[in-house]
């Protein structure tokens, strides 16, 4: 079997086309899994391999489809794939055709081993503590607690969307209350609409360091980043440190425009970390369908660190 490690050339073409919000997650089985929003937004789909690279040849497995009316029948979004005492979860976004933008985040629960076996029950919503435009939740655990960061509409409705935080009861309920953790304040997350969103957890050399994607879904699309210490009470949003500029943008150089909305992962040995992230081969979209326009890539990148031990993804 090849285990081969990703390769600089690796990170300049994309890992798996038409794949966007990828999320990989590294299992104590061996396996990497691979779940993403798929074009049509109509169905989740996963896919594992013994290594990152072996994830571009391995098969889509369809595990659920949408509904054909009221919840979670549109915009089938962001999927992530987590282990949780001993269960399998896999939260993601989902409007209803008859209100597309009706997006709120729900719950797929299997206690099956595997994945790929058993059966997906749906548990519902999990519950902000109001109700608004939901998205891109992701759930992480640090010193023995779980927590949930997510993308909501505040009450105020005076952006697109903010990140909030908060710990979590059980692996389908928060407990309040959330924490406002970002919100779009400088120009290059509010590029054609105020936006934070995407968020991902990477726990590295005493850090929580939280990515989140800005701006809109065409090539102003970005990264940008918070931090907190890994001892820190991460329900205070004093705790929290947001750099003012942001960690990864467009190249064209490279031909990577609108990079965003990540995970991350580690080589099997552990000492490689990766940002898997996704992004277009070309600049120009239209804004207005840049949601239809299938061509956001997953693109893999091995991440550096510095001298104080923060990543470097650019």
């Amino acid at each position: 079997m090849n285990f081969t490690d990703i390769t600089y050339e690796d990170e300049r073409k994309p890992l798996i086309e038409q794949r966007a919000d990828p999320y990989v997650y590294y299992h104590k089985d061996g396996y990497y899994y691979f779940t993403a929003s798929v074009p049509e937004y109509d169905r989740i789909e996963l896919r594992r391999a013994w290594s990152v690279k072996g994830l571009e040849k391995a098969q889509a497995v369809t595990i659920w489809k949408k509904h054909a009316q009221g919840p979670m029948s549109w915009h089938i979004w962001a999927p992530e794939l987590h282990y949780i005492k001993g269960k399998w979860y896999i939260y993601f976004a989902a409007g209803r055709a008859e209100d597309p933008w009706w997006i709120r985040t729900y719950v797929l629960e299997n206690d099956s081993p595997d994945p790929f076996c058993g059966e997906w029950k749906e548990l519902g919503l999990l519950e902000a503590e109001w109700d608004s435009f939901m998205l891109d939740t992701t759930v992480f655990e640090n010193k023995g607690k779980w927590y949930a960061v997510w993308a909501q509409k505040r009450q105020e409705k005076l952006e697109n969307s903010v990140l909030y935080i908060a710990q979590m009861e059980s692996p389908t309920k928060l407990k309040f209350p959330q924490t406002l953790l970002t919100v779009p304040e400088y120009d290059w997350e509010c590029r054609g609409y105020k936006v934070n969103e995407g968020p991902a957890v990477l726990n590295r050399n005493g850090k929580i360091f939280l990515t989140y994607s800005a701006s809109a879904t065409d090539s102003t699309y970005c990264m940008g980043m918070l931090f907190a210490d890994e001892n820190a009470d991460l329900t205070k949003a004093e705790s929290w440190k947001k750099l003012e500029s942001p960690v990864l943008i467009s190249d064209g150089k490279k031909g990577i425009f609108g990079p965003g909305h990540n995970s991350f992962t580690t080589s099997r040995d552990g000492k490689e970390d990766y940002l898997i992230y996704h992004a277009r081969p070309y600049p120009e979209v239209d804004l207005n369908f840049a949601l239809y326009d299938p061509n956001r890539h997953t693109w893999v990148k091995r991440i550096k660190y510095d001298d104080r031990g923060y990543p470097l993804f650019q």
